[in-house]
């Protein structure tokens, strides 16, 4: 990170569909307006930057009660109710939709949007501790990310950094 330039930090913990799309739309945003961005994924966020795992990212409607059909795409303002989201094949239909959407509104993929940053020049990092505790290695992750660190290693390289938990 240079000194002389504003910095943002997003930390991505969880790997749901709706979940990766936060960090990864106000981290472009970010470094469109000339903010130095970071990028540590942890938990189940390591699924955004796993090559098995990146471009099948769900949603899933069970005890989602924000989740609105007319915002998936399906008339009306009603919430999908929980039990229905317990049905076979409502995280397909819920994340078909939202992919759909997400396409209607030219906006990339969750796999287009890491390299994209990356080719501009976001730091991205995997957590250390979840590598090792899912036994994941470097090659498991797609090119861009830079490295494996510690949270320690981690709150060194972006203090005074603006961080959010995502």
């Amino acid at each position: 990170m240079s000194d002389d330039n504003r910095h943002v930090t997003f930390i991505c913990s969880k790997g749901n569909l709706d979940m990766a799309y936060p960090a990864l739309i106000m981290g472009w945003a970010a470094l469109g307006n000339g903010i130095d961005v970071t990028i540590f994924f942890t938990f189940w966020g390591l699924d955004l930057i796993r090559k098995d795992r990146v471009d099948h990212l769900e949603i899933a409607p069970v005890a989602n009660t924000s989740m609105k059909m007319s915002m998936m795409g399906v008339p009306g303002n009603l919430g999908i109710p929980n039990i229905m989201g317990m049905l076979p094949g409502m995280t397909a239909f819920s994340t078909s939709l939202m992919k759909k959407k997400m396409e209607e509104l030219d906006v990339p993929p969750v796999r287009e949007y890491i390299e994209m940053l990356a080719d501009a020049g976001a730091h991205l990092y995997a957590c250390k501790m979840t590598v090792d505790m899912m036994d994941i290695k470097e090659e498991d992750f797609v090119d861009g990310v830079q490295g494996i660190v510690t949270a320690g290693d981690f709150m060194d390289m972006t203090a005074g950094s603006q961080i959010i938990f995502i």
